[in-house]
């Protein structure tokens, strides 16, 4: 008679221990920066309602007794640190440690908000805004780094195409125009990427730098010569925002989900759509595949080159979305150097999001939410200088890489050429 045992992995152990660390440090950290300067007596309003007129139903606002609320989410933190370090929550690890991360985001913004009023549907609009061309940064990432091929050069595609959207949507005035034009740019710079990693096996890093270095200087090149001198060809427009019947009718979701342009209604499909194909399809397997062990697919039959062909060109085509947004669903004109890094932070978000779509998007909205909430600090007279807002995404990607939530991995052969034998 054998007696079954249960073989416990020592790093799984350890990153759980962590995880509880952290979640207690983060009850502790809401005590000590916000419960301890907050009076007693003062409240927060949480507007629920967009400042917009919109088709969302209206629900009334929100008022927290500052202490209280501060102490009882510091207090759930603690209490979910235990549990963690004592028994884990499995599967759940992951959504729980999203639980820990809102309430340290809700305690900063009713601390912030003492004594005044807050506008939610605003913080979140904005917040989905700013975190789209991050969101289709790193979605490019995961297409090319699924297959092995890092993309360095995600910033150069998102400012070329953002400087095609604006030009060619001008001269044509079609605004679809300036997006099929931008995706067969994207395309081009993902097929120039994929040649020379795949094909000539130059180094990635470098061939995505230099990508970067030729789109900045030819977008700059063209912008100060041509669009600064005829602003008729840098007024595109843009797309205008338009109501998903019924749903945008919605409190909460309607105005922020529902009630926006084209590129964000398609950016939450590709999103999706990518997911299932990366996830559930047979081109997704080959994908990880090629990615993980190259030799090892190319031993069953899948032509390696191929799929990191058609993936980097893919990826470049979703980078360009994201430039195309900056242009057509945001400001309606372009500017030099308009990215402002978004590419290389989409790189940050991808880790950050263990190389996942739908994590990448998690990760694009905590960068967006800072990028948006660090405006808002001027408004509300917050003693804290902006920068420290600016900070935190990279703090907390450096908290992932270093494995304290558990280890950031990625595909095995990430970044090596292939070389058939």
């Amino acid at each position: 008679m054998t007696v079954a045992t249960r073989v416990i992995d020592p790093s799984a152990v350890r990153r759980s221990r962590n995880t509880g660390i952290l979640f207690i440090l983060i009850g502790i950290a809401i005590v000590l920066l916000f419960a301890r300067t907050a009076e007693p007596g003062q409240t927060a309003r949480m507007v629920l309602n967009p400042a917009r007129q919109t088709a969302a139903l209206r629900i009334p606002d929100v008022v927290l007794p500052v202490l209280p609320s501060l102490y009882a989410m510091a207090g759930l933190s603690v209490v979910l640190g235990v549990l963690q370090i004592v028994r884990g929550f499995g599967r759940l690890e992951g959504v729980i440690l999203g639980l820990v991360a809102g309430f340290l985001a809700l305690s900063f913004l009713t601390w912030a908000a003492r004594g005044r009023s807050l506008n939610l549907i605003g913080i979140f609009e904005t917040t989905l805004q700013r975190a789209m061309p991050i969101a289709l940064a790193a979605l490019s990432g995961v297409l090319c780094e699924r297959s092995g091929v890092i993309n360095i050069a995600i910033e150069g595609m998102m400012l070329t195409a953002a400087l095609t959207s604006a030009l060619f949507g001008s001269v044509s005035g079609s605004l679809w125009v300036g997006v099929l034009v931008s995706l067969i740019f994207g395309a081009l710079l993902g097929a120039l990427l994929a040649v020379m990693s795949v094909r000539y096996k130059v180094n990635q890093i470098i061939t995505g730098t230099a990508i970067n270095i030729l789109a900045i200087g030819a977008t700059s090149y063209i912008s100060a010569r041509y669009l600064a001198t005829n602003p008729a060809l840098n007024s595109p427009g843009r797309f205008p925002n338009v109501g998903v019947p019924l749903l945008s009718r919605l409190p909460l979701l309607g105005p922020v989900f529902f009630e926006t342009n084209v590129i964000v209604y398609l950016t939450l499909v590709l999103l999706v759509v990518v997911h299932v194909m990366l996830f559930y399809t047979p081109w997704g397997l080959r994908t990880r595949a090629v990615g993980e062990h190259p030799r090892a697919a190319d031993t069953l039959g899948i032509d390696v080159y191929r799929v990191r062909y058609v993936n980097v060109i893919a990826g470049g085509m979703v980078a360009a979305l994201g430039g195309v947004f900056l242009v057509l669903g945001s400001v309606p004109r372009f500017d030099e150097l308009m990215t402002a890094g978004k590419g290389f932070i989409g790189l940050a978000a991808l880790i950050f999001g263990k190389w996942t779509p739908f994590g990448s998007f998690g990760a694009s909205l905590i960068f967006g939410f800072t990028d948006t909430f660090q405006a808002r600090l001027q408004i509300l007279q917050v003693p804290i200088p902006s920068q420290f807002m600016r900070m935190a995404p990279y703090l907390i990607t450096m908290i992932v890489l270093a494995g304290v939530v558990g280890r950031a991995v990625p595909p095995a052969a990430d970044g090596e050429p292939y070389e058939k034998q």
